[in-house]
């Protein structure tokens, strides 16, 4: 297994002089997003990326389509942990379209018995903390607190702009806030309204591993999280992973908008706020 590069140190990447030409931007497209399956495309003039494959091959390579991007163009995929929603994909992505795989010692453990055999020379190690760079692409992982093995997440960075992705962790702490602090853009997890899952139709024991530390955040934790992080360079926030079974699309929203709005935030005015789905990609945008 090949070694990412990175010498584990957290680096300020913000001060990159900003390209004009959109054609030289980074763009980015949440592909699906949701308690079925999580899968995330950027690129940028050289690069095209994706992070996490939670769901099918073929499913992945029509949500490509539908931003009229091609799988075989691909050529890396950055795993956040080991679960289904987000590794299911893995294994085909890497063997059928020749796609090098990043992930961390321990998720590696965890999902080679899953995945099926991948080239040796197409896995990659990245530690939690560690930049891995491909040209004109930084990659700068970072832990977070979920219940897997090693769980990490990614903000990217290209040309002075910057997007976070964020979609699995209990809690947001004051070291990860200042991490992936100001970026341009972010897909931030909505998992559950409070009152949905409380009174709904889960097992306690489920209700409180999502409600944990080690689980996800809801549409208030996500409010609050976000106007931690959120600075002058933030255009666009994706509101992402909502339970089908404990959240809705307009309430998860609505949530979002109204906190910030009463803390001053300039919600539809200094950014704008987009919504995800489990299974339709959002527009290619450019940051």
């Amino acid at each position: 297994m090949g070694k990412a590069n990175g010498d584990g140190l957290l680096i300020d990447l913000s001060n990159h002089q900003t390209g004009t030409v959109a054609t030289d931007a980074m763009k980015i497209s949440v592909l699906a997003s949701g308690s079925t399956g999580n899968t995330t495309y950027i690129e940028t003039p050289t690069h095209k990326v994706l992070i996490d494959a939670g769901l099918s091959g073929k499913k992945i390579a029509g949500l490509m389509q539908q931003i009229g991007r091609d799988l075989n163009d691909v050529d890396s995929l950055f795993v956040t942990h080991e679960h289904t929603d987000h590794a299911k994909g893995v294994g085909v992505l890497a063997r059928k379209y020749g796609i090098n795989v990043y992930a961390n010692e321990k998720t590696w453990d965890a999902i080679n018995d899953k995945v099926g055999k991948i080239p040796l020379d197409q896995k990659f190690s990245l530690e939690a903390g560690e930049i891995q760079s491909l040209g004109d692409l930084d990659v700068q992982s970072f832990p977070v607190s979920h219940d897997a093995v090693d769980p990490q997440f990614y903000e990217l960075h290209h040309d002075g702009k910057s997007f976070v992705v964020l979609t699995d962790t209990g809690y947001v702490s004051e070291r990860m806030a200042g991490v992936i602090k100001n970026a341009d853009a972010y897909l931030f997890e909505c998992n559950h309204d409070m009152e949905m899952l409380r009174m709904g139709a889960y097992p306690w024991s489920l209700k409180q591993r999502i409600l944990g530390d080690t689980g996800h955040l809801s549409n208030e934790d996500g409010a609050n999280a976000l106007m931690q992080v959120v600075g002058n360079n933030t255009k666009r926030i994706f509101l992402g992973h909502l339970s089908q079974e404990n959240n809705m699309q307009s309430l998860a929203h609505l949530t979002v908008a109204s906190m910030m709005q009463e803390h001053d935030f300039g919600v539809e005015h200094d950014f704008h706020i987009f919504d995800t789905e489990p299974d339709s990609a959002t527009d290619l945008m450019t940051l």
